[in-house]
């Protein structure tokens, strides 16, 4: 298959009909190789299944918000770069990563219209891919060692756009962010809150992250929710610890 047709097949036909298919539209007519074609079988097959649309539908898409926080506070550092691949390489190997790295850069020349970009988003993927975009954003985001104001200022109304509620922001937040009550606000209730009550918010952010809940799109995926149900045990546990609870 000719190189980048792939990206084709993964999702951009989904794409192309909003704002998002606009940027990568340019991105991958100024870097496809003269003479390819892209309408090989092979994306064909791939659109085939649904499983790997979605797939494809998120990937392409997170490449456009990773370049809006990354230009955020005016410079892209190799750090963000190298993040971006590896993340890639872990979901959609090492061939796609090395695309989506030179579709980036690509990208990080070009306006991005957020609030059309999100809109787009936020009709067209469930709730847990988004929750899942905006975990991935704030590690780019860190990838430097801090979280800038303007990066997350960036987050924030990606957040906001994509419908996401302002405590389900804090808790992901607090995941990358330090302070003082990163864990009570990471199951998203207050340090004035009963045993009983740290207790519902832990079941309540398990089931919400429980890797189960994207099982059906691939190990992949499954490995991101692992990290993020991670994150609520942990920050349970040291609620339980700081109480001296069993």
């Amino acid at each position: 298959m000719a190189k980048f047709g792939k990206w084709v097949g993964l999702g951009l036909g989904w794409a192309l009909g909003g704002p998002i298919g606009g940027i990568l539209g340019l991105a991958v007519g100024s870097i496809f190789d003269s003479g390819s074609n892209a309408a090989s079988g092979q994306p064909g097959q791939v659109r085939s299944s649904r499983t790997q649309t979605l797939r494809g539908d998120y990937a392409a898409s997170l490449l456009v918000l990773c370049a809006a926080v990354m230009k955020a506070d005016g410079r892209v550092m190799k750090s963000e770069l190298d993040y971006v691949k590896r993340y890639f390489v872990t979901r959609f190997g090492n061939d796609t990563a090395s695309e989506a790295v030179v579709m980036l850069r690509d990208i990080l020349k070009q306006d991005i219209p957020l609030r059309d970009v999100t809109n787009q988003l936020s009709q067209r993927l469930d709730y847990s891919y988004r929750l899942e975009m905006l975990h991935f954003l704030f590690g780019i985001a860190s990838a430097d060692g801090t979280v800038s104001d303007q990066e997350n200022d960036v987050i924030q109304k990606i957040a906001g756009y994509m419908s996401i509620t302002n405590s389900d922001f804090q808790s992901i937040r607090a995941m990358f962010v330090s302070q003082t009550d990163a864990s009570y606000k990471i199951l998203e209730i207050e340090p004035t809150c009963t045993d009983e009550e740290a207790k519902k918010a832990y079941r309540r952010m398990a089931m919400k992250y429980h890797p189960d809940k994207v099982s059906h799109l691939g190990e992949d995926f499954k490995k991101v929710a692992h990290e993020k149900f991670r994150k609520v045990q942990a920050a349970y546990e040291q609620i339980k610890k700081e109480r001296g609870l069993n």
